[in-house]
């Protein structure tokens, strides 16, 4: 049988093992690197490249928990996302198993070792990014994307400050700004990192399943209870949980949640005992929770218990500068991913873009380039591909009646094009097709 290509690190402690693994895997895989600890490995990976990394989980004698092997594995998904992890390990723990799974490993072997399935599952690893046949998670949805503009700086900058702290996190901002992300990117620079996010759609629970879900409930708690459930808080025990739209949680079940929060212990439906939680809290909203809080529908004890740093994220309408970086990002991403040779934008397309009022944010602009790229028919992307004349034109119309004068009409669509742009006056002037000196003389008319 012909070796296969791929090029395979293996992390392990044991000398009597690596002896048996350098005889072994040099018969099957083109190259094989061996080291014996966790501490050369980034800057092994670094200068050997592997397609496949064989991770001990235990590297000190009096340890056994497979923290270790977890941490690193953590550790080479968030740097080399594209590099399989096969995690190796003497103690047969099906829920250490699951656990590394969960957090990105391909598979799971416990020594000592059957030869043909090691040498198998390894070849599968070795294969799994070069198939593309079925990708996962866009990279478009779990990378963050900073930008260079001034509200994202400033974002940026008091995330390197809050991230190693357990401070709670409240994020706003409209539908579609990627508020999931930035709780991920948050995650992933904190102390917690190697532990596990678990992100839960708090709108998504309906009040039957509240407490069973976020708090797990017992065997016999009630009649579909046929065993024991862990709540969404305990699986986030040591690491970040992260509830999304938490300003749709009904008013009654908002005083349960709080109790969980401020005594950091939970109670399974059907149960009295009290299970201690150690979680970094981040919830999220597009509601404006201090209007809800005025009006009766948020409970103000709540409000200030999740909310010790405020992160609020722009609508992409006041990102302009960021809508051509994203376009190219996105266009780069589903161009890998649908296997189009196209690798530019054109610049008509681009102003199409920018001009465009965006109000389901990077979601809406992910969605439209993913529909031009699968559209496209060459290597530039044009107008006719992007396809967003007439929801411009939709959109730029809605506020202008037929029985407005020719100067009511002129002041609205400035002030819808000001509202499009952010304030951004030299895409507005642009956008309406006058000069800037235009511009300001008709601002002092319209008074706007």
């Amino acid at each position: 049988m012909a070796k296969n290509k791929a090029k395979i690190l293996v992390v392990d402690d044991n000398s009597g093992i690596r002896a048996a693994l350098k005889l072994l895997l040099p018969i099957h895989f083109s190259e094989v690197e061996l080291i014996s600890s966790p501490k050369e490995l980034m800057s092994k990976i670094s200068s050997f490249s592997p397609d496949v990394v064989l991770l001990d989980m235990n590297f000190h004698t009096d340890i056994n928990t497979g923290n270790e092997g977890l941490f690193w594995l953590s550790e080479i998904k968030s740097k080399y996302e594209e590099i399989e992890v096969v995690l190796f390990t003497a103690y047969a723990d099906i829920a250490l198993a699951v656990e590394g799974m969960k957090r990105g490993a391909f598979d799971f072997i416990v020594k000592p070792w059957d030869n043909e399935k090691l040498i198998e599952t390894l070849r599968k690893a070795s294969i799994v990014n070069k198939k593309e046949s079925k990708p996962t998670e866009s990279e478009a949805d779990s990378s963050m994307f900073w930008g260079s503009g001034k509200a994202m700086k400033v974002i940026r900058s008091r995330v390197n400050k809050i991230a190693d702290t357990d401070a709670t996190i409240l994020i706003t901002g409209e539908n579609g700004t990627g508020k999931d992300v930035l709780a991920r990117e948050i995650h992933r620079l904190s102390d917690r990192a190697s532990q596990p996010m678990v992100n839960v759609d708090a709108g998504a629970l309906t009040e039957t399943l509240f407490e069973s879900e976020l708090f797990g409930h017992v065997k016999g708690a009630f009649t579909d209870a046929h065993s024991d459930h862990v709540g969404k808080f305990e699986l986030a025990d040591g690491g970040t949980l992260f509830l999304d739209e938490i300003g749709n949680i009904p008013l009654h079940l908002q005083a349960k949640l709080l109790r969980v929060i401020q005594n950091r212990n939970v109670v399974r439906v059907g149960d009295t005992t009290e299970i201690p939680i150690d979680i970094r809290l981040i919830c999220a909203t597009n509601k404006d929770l201090e209007k809800m809080v005025a009006e009766g529908e948020f409970r103000e004890d709540l409000y200030y218990r999740i909310n010790t740093i405020h992160l609020h994220l722009p609508p992409l309408r006041e990102r302009i500068d960021e809508i051509e970086p994203l376009a190219k990002l996105f266009l780069g991403i589903f161009a890998k991913k649908y296997r189009r040779n196209v690798s530019e934008i054109s610049e008509e397309a681009l102003e199409l873009l920018k001009s465009h009022p965006w109000s389901g944010n990077i979601r809406e602009l992910r969605n439209c380039i993913e529909k031009a790229v699968i559209l496209s028919e060459g290597a530039v992307l044009t107008p006719k591909e992007v396809e967003l004349k007439s929801i411009q034109s939709d959109s730029g119309s809605r506020e202008i009646s037929s029985e407005d004068s020719l100067e009511e009409t002129e002041k609205k669509a400035i002030m819808a094009a000001i509202g499009r742009f952010g304030g951004n006056l030299s895409m507005v002037a642009k956008s309406l097709g006058i000069s800037r000196p235009t511009l300001y003389a008709k601002l002092k008319k319209y008074n706007i």
